[in-house]
């Protein structure tokens, strides 16, 4: 692949610049090292990232446009960026490369209270969009635990989940149309507004997941659903991972839906009390908590308590209103910052296993944590079989840092030989490639790659990522 170095050419960054400004706004465009430096990573551990050319804060489709027909004539490498909260190096910058940060592009253009649709630009924050649906009394289900933080943008690169997926789905599920613009500059317009729609290949999937390795995702047509009744939840405590996985598949074997259904080991739920001081029992050895969104949650509680005593649960408290239910949501949460907080650094895996297997994945994790000397908290989407095990370490302690990505591989070759996947919501970015092409296979990575080669056969977006 012909992809220029811009590092290397000296006349390259003042080309680039004029090149640029030919279609930019003077402020749209960062050049100065230290501030560009700032933007060239996102939050995952042991991912390299290279130094940009420039950051571009483009406000418009022409403006975007007009970056990737300009890196496409001088053979410059585009990084697509949202918030940079991504936990896979998916946003790193490449040497010499366009940082397109979409945080400006950030409207909501409509909602459609009939058809149940938002159409969005890719910088509007999850929470924003769905305070604003709720307003009129809709619902985006899509919620990542950095939902106050985290763009439409990125959840659509990243193919992102949430503490609601065991219900609703994921993010993929709710995206009907895209407008993006390609490597050349071209307008692609996928998908539809209606509720149905079958015509041609699923280009819109495709897009879904794909971690700006193959366009710049510049418009969403997302589908909305009717908002449904606030959230009761219950908290059940466990002798043990594994009796609160079997509460877990017993849940789901009965044929209940909770809208929320999430695990908590001991080091987490600690966690999350030293942080917050929510007053979360650290007795217990894990912690299950489920709600329902329901006009007769009371009833769906009640059954899932049942449920969770006959699996061994020493207590079971379901909250008393929907602000007590609120409180374990926030928890619940606030995980993944709470465990950040117990060592410097921390390598947060992602790895989904079928529901019935769970409780191999957790054992198996804990044991990992005892072989490798090291702290290992894990908060888990239960009812979707996610888990979240967070390798907690010093950087500066080069032999914990070493067992610290040792122990990562190790929990990931567990996932895979449990039947799962090496991500469920986070993406594969720089961190997982060697372990993509384990999971795919050669046949399956030959077609990966058939396909960049089809949208981007320059080499040009995101390159470095995901093989």
């Amino acid at each position: 692949m012909d992809v220029m170095d811009g590092a290397g050419e000296d006349d390259l960054s003042p080309r680039l610049r004029a090149s640029l400004l030919e279609g930019l706004p003077a402020e749209a465009l960062l050049i100065d090292p230290e501030v560009t430096a700032s933007y060239a990573t996102d939050m995952a551990a042991f991912c390299a990232a290279g130094t940009p050319a420039a950051v571009v804060l483009p406000r418009t489709v022409e403006q975007v446009q007009h970056v990737l027909r300009t890196a496409t004539a001088l053979r410059i490498p585009v990084v697509p960026q949202g918030a940079r909260t991504g936990l896979s190096g998916a946003a790193n910058a490449s040497d010499g490369c366009i940082l397109l940060s979409l945080v400006k592009m950030d409207r909501i253009l409509e909602i459609n209270t009939v058809d149940r649709i938002a159409v969005v630009e890719p910088g509007v924050v999850n929470a924003v969009l769905s305070r604003a649906v709720a307003d009129r009394g809709l619902f985006y289900p899509p919620d990542p635990s950095s939902w106050e933080q985290c763009t439409i943008g990125g959840n659509i690169g990243t193919a992102s989940g949430g503490l609601c997926c065991v219900k609703y789905g994921v993010t993929a599920e709710y995206v009907l149309g895209l407008d993006v613009v390609l490597a050349d500059g071209r307008l692609l317009r996928t998908g539809r507004r209606t509720a149905k729609g079958v015509a041609g290949y699923d280009l819109t999937r495709l897009f879904v997941g794909s971690e700006g390795s193959l366009g710049v995702v510049v418009q969403a047509v997302l589908a909305l659903r009717p908002a449904p009744p606030r959230q009761l939840a219950l908290a059940a405590e466990f002798p043990s991972a594994a009796a609160a996985c079997a509460a877990v598949c017993a849940v789901m074997e009965a044929g209940l839906t909770p809208s929320l259904l999430e695990l908590m080991d001991r080091t987490t739920v600690r966690a999350v009390n030293a942080l917050g001081k929510m007053g979360l029992p650290e007795t217990t050895e894990a912690l299950l908590l489920a709600a329902f969104d329901t006009p007769n949650a009371p009833d769906g509680l009640a059954a899932v308590g049942e449920l969770c005593r006959a699996a061994g649960a020493t207590a079971v408290v379901p909250a008393e209103d929907e602000a007590e239910s609120e409180l374990l949501l926030q928890a619940r949460r606030m995980s993944l910052t709470a465990l950040d907080a117990l060592r410097p650094a921390t390598m947060i895996d992602d790895v989904c296993v079928p529901r019935s297997r769970l409780a191999e994945m957790l054992d198996g994790t804990a044991a990992i944590a005892r072989a490798y000397d090291l702290l290992i908290g894990v908060c888990a989407h239960a009812g979707d079989g996610n888990t979240h095990p967070v390798v907690c370490f010093d950087p500066a302690d080069e032999d914990e840092t070493r067992r610290a990505r040792e122990s990562f591989d190790e929990i990931m070759a567990l996932g895979l030989a449990l039947g799962g996947t090496i991500t469920g919501e986070h993406g594969v970015g720089v961190l997982k490639k060697e372990w993509l092409a384990r999971e795919l296979g050669p046949v399956g990575m030959e077609m990966q790659r058939a396909v960049k080669q089809a949208f981007d056969p320059l080499g040009l977006l995101n390159p470095g990522k995901l093989f």
